[in-house]
């Protein structure tokens, strides 16, 4: 949801009246997975996507009847039925998409209230949970509390689902915890889990000539990005003249990592090629809990890498998180190749598959 917040700020800010569609379960390859949402406004105007344009048009349809009706819809289209051929879902997989009025459009105060907090997390770019019961689209919405050791308890829950709300509540600190949108059943009701994490995090230690072609596929895979470096001459915004980091940090790194939130949530990366920067770098990295570390060198680098780790008191355990040498096989050979290789392998991991 947070990928259409400001196509659907003026609509809200104009108080135009639009549908929700929710991807909430899919099968085989569908081409989008849970949690991708498209808004349908009144008057056919379209944003987000639930489907690659498969379903497209039929799902607009519904939501313009569920405007009409106020009433929410569940449709669900696989290759095995005639609607899904002829709407174009021929991708070999199948998807169900639940349609409502947006909630900001709901009259109850209780929902009022979920839709005003939820919208202030998603435009401060903050973990929440919306949950949505499919029966009668009522809603739940949690805030996570995030600790190192990851999310162990709710900071906060508004709405009511009376006995539902509490084995909602875990089920939903669960799905965060595994950062996936599904659907289950609490107490015999369906029930759909949209997880909306704070945005992946690359941190880029050491602003090379890699760094600004990884900045570019970073920011076009919605990672936000700070780049690290305490070289002046490297840390120069007008060399990212084809794409700008979010943050551009002139101090060494440990003195800016400790202020971070290196969650789950961060991917981070050295590149100086300077172990006064890579290896301070990576002594704060290992003790994290970042999802994935990388750090640029051949073999013979990272094997005299690794003996200064363990000298400064790293297990091999520790270090075996370090992905060295970086990225996939590709054949890489210039910096934008490079730097193809890093974000490939950055994206394997962050959708749960390791290296071999």
């Amino acid at each position: 949801m947070r990928d259409i917040l400001n196509d659907i700020q003026p609509w809200l800010n104009a108080g135009e009246p639009f549908a929700l569609a929710t991807v909430i379960n899919t099968w085989g390859s569908s081409p989008r997975g849970a949690g991708a949402t498209m808004a349908v406004r009144h008057d056919l105007a379209v944003c987000g996507s639930v489907s690659g344009g498969c379903v497209e048009n039929a799902v607009i349809d519904e939501a313009l009847a569920t405007l009409e009706t106020g009433a929410p819809s569940l449709l669900t289209f696989g290759v095995e039925d005639e609607t899904a051929w002829s709407v174009g879902l021929s991708c070999g997989g199948s998807i169900t998409i639940f349609v409502e009025p947006h909630i900001s459009l709901r009259s109850e105060p209780e929902e009022q209230a979920i839709w005003k907090t939820l919208s202030a997390n998603l435009h401060a770019r903050t973990p929440v949970i919306i949950l949505t019961r499919l029966t009668d689209a009522k809603h739940l919405l949690i805030i996570p509390h995030s600790t190192l050791e990851g999310v162990n308890r709710a900071q906060s829950v508004i709405g009511d689902w009376g006995e539902m709300t509490e084995p909602s509540v875990q089920a939903a600190l669960q799905a965060y915890t595994a950062r996936a949108s599904k659907q289950i059943d609490i107490a015999g009701t369906p029930v759909f889990i949209h997880v909306i994490p704070k945005p992946a995090q690359l941190l880029i230690i050491g602003a090379a000539h890699i760094a600004v072609s990884l900045v570019k596929f970073a920011r076009e895979l919605e990672f936000e990005t700070t780049v690290i470096d305490p070289r002046g001459v490297f840390a120069d915004i007008e060399r990212f003249s084809g794409g700008q980091p979010h943050h551009l940090v002139n101090l060494y790194p440990d003195e800016i990592l400790p202020t971070l939130d290196l969650s789950v949530d961060t991917f981070a990366l050295t590149l100086a090629h300077d172990p006064k920067i890579d290896d301070e770098a990576l002594k704060i990295l290992l003790r994290s809990n970042v999802r994935y570390i990388g750090a640029l060198g051949s073999k013979k680098t990272h094997t005299k890498r690794c003996e200064r780790l363990r000298t400064a008191g790293f297990g091999d355990r520790e270090i075996s998180r370090i992905h060295a040498p970086i990225g996939l096989d590709i054949h890489a050979e210039t910096p934008a190749e490079i730097a193809l290789s890093i974000i490939a392998e950055i994206t394997t991991v962050r959708r749960g598959k390791n290296r071999e």
